[in-house]
């Protein structure tokens, strides 16, 4: 079985901001995600390959004299949020709003000395779908993340920004997820998957080559919206959580495929169903990026369509849109395709033929129309660069 790790890439590391011509504040952005393959298994310490997107919120920045905190968005009603940095704590914000107000009591939480620091109007404006399964909540928190580290001049690294977000998420907003969003927010780049080991929090980016082979990244809304803090996302960790607690470790990453019939001694059907998903999962992460290394894009579609079935059948976080798309899919051309995202609705990842885009797209539109589903939005994704400050930045996605 091949075993790979990823290794340390040098990302940028966090400066205070003081060489760059802030003035009074400034435009800051960060990307969706999509996740090529690795479902689940973030906070079981484990592997996943995401890849940043060319969808971004964008969060523009003012200094305040105050220490107020007013926060508006363009996908509202207009209304504005407004909480003193002084009174920030976990249960303080709710709402959309915890994902930008949680952001900062988390900085705060993790050390950063938030005592003479200047409040901040700040607006967000987005065009990632929301409750697509793409990480609309991690695009907010990585695009606040870098405002707040510059304007603050707090001076920290990426990662540091991407467990500050998963803070935010995890006590201020309630869902329970991992850092994969986060960190392929924080470090995408350009035409490359960022491969993560969640244990360790080592990165290294893969090259996906997709243009140069004529293949693309196609994203199908299935408009099934989901809620990670709300829907089946907290009982499948918990299901986690029983089968490594069986097993006498603590993240079911410390485990293997060679593991699951010893575990099939200890633990009820769905439980074990539920860690098989994992433990394979993790094994199918490992053999797509060893076959984007060695043999390409093209060698990694039986792999999607594997992870799908384990999502369906195992972890039982599909839906019957989600199964008709990436069947469709599959029936048209597509060379593999899967849920990708927490489940429970969101979006289908395939990868396609450039020249298959529309009859692919078309054919699972028609088929949404027969089965009188709500009409899905198709569209490509590129793999782009992970969050800066967009007037001080070259944008390259």
């Amino acid at each position: 079985m091949t075993t790979i790790k990823p290794t340390a890439i040098a990302p940028t590391t966090g400066k205070p901001a003081t060489g760059l011509n802030l003035g009074h504040g400034g435009v800051w952005s960060a990307p969706g995600r999509v996740n090529l393959i690795g479902e689940h298994t973030d906070y079981n310490g484990g592997l996943v390959l995401p890849l940043a997107i060319d969808r971004r919120t964008t969060c523009t920045v003012t200094l305040r004299e105050d220490r107020l905190l007013r926060v508006t968005s363009t996908a509202g009603d207009g209304e504005a949020v407004e909480l003193s940095i002084d009174r920030l704590a976990a249960d303080a914000v709710a709402g959309w709003s915890a994902y930008v107000l949680g952001v900062a009591w988390a900085l705060g939480e993790m050390g950063a000395d938030l005592s003479s620091v200047n409040g901040l109007d700040i607006q967000l404006d987005s065009d990632v779908p929301i409750g697509a399964g793409l990480s609309s909540s991690a695009a907010i928190e990585c695009a606040v993340a870098v405002a707040l580290n510059d304007l603050w001049q707090l001076g920290l690294p990426p990662m540091e920004l991407a467990r500050a977000g998963r803070l935010a998420e995890n006590s201020a907003v309630g869902a329970p997820t991992g850092i994969m969003d986060q960190a392929a927010s924080m470090l995408g780049e350009k035409d490359h998957a960022v491969f993560l080991d969640c244990m360790t929090e080592v990165v290294q980016t893969v090259p996906l080559h997709l243009e140069e082979n004529n293949l693309a990244l196609l994203i199908v809304d299935t408009r099934v919206e989901h809620a990670h803090a709300t829907g089946g996302y907290a009982s499948r960790r918990a299901s986690c959580e029983r089968g490594a607690a069986a097993m006498g470790v603590t993240l079911l990453s410390e485990l293997t495929v060679a593991d699951l019939p010893t575990l099939s001694e200890r633990v009820d059907d769905e439980t074990f169903r539920r860690v098989r998903h994992i433990l394979t999962e993790n094994q199918r992460v490992v053999d797509t990026v060893d076959a984007l290394r060695t043999k390409g894009p093209l060698a990694i579609g039986e792999l999607l369509c594997a992870s799908h079935a384990s999502m369906r059948d195992d972890f039982e976080i599909s839906v019957p849109a989600m199964d008709l798309a990436v069947d469709t899919a599959m029936a048209n051309g597509a060379i593999g395709a899967r849920l990708t995202g927490g489940g429970f609705g969101g979006s289908m990842v395939a990868l396609v033929h450039q020249a298959d885009v529309e009859s692919i797209s078309a054919a699972i539109a028609s088929g949404f129309a027969a089965a009188d589903y709500t009409a899905p939005q198709s569209f490509t994704v590129h793999a782009a660069t992970g969050a800066h400050r967009d007037d001080a930045a070259v944008h390259s996605a």
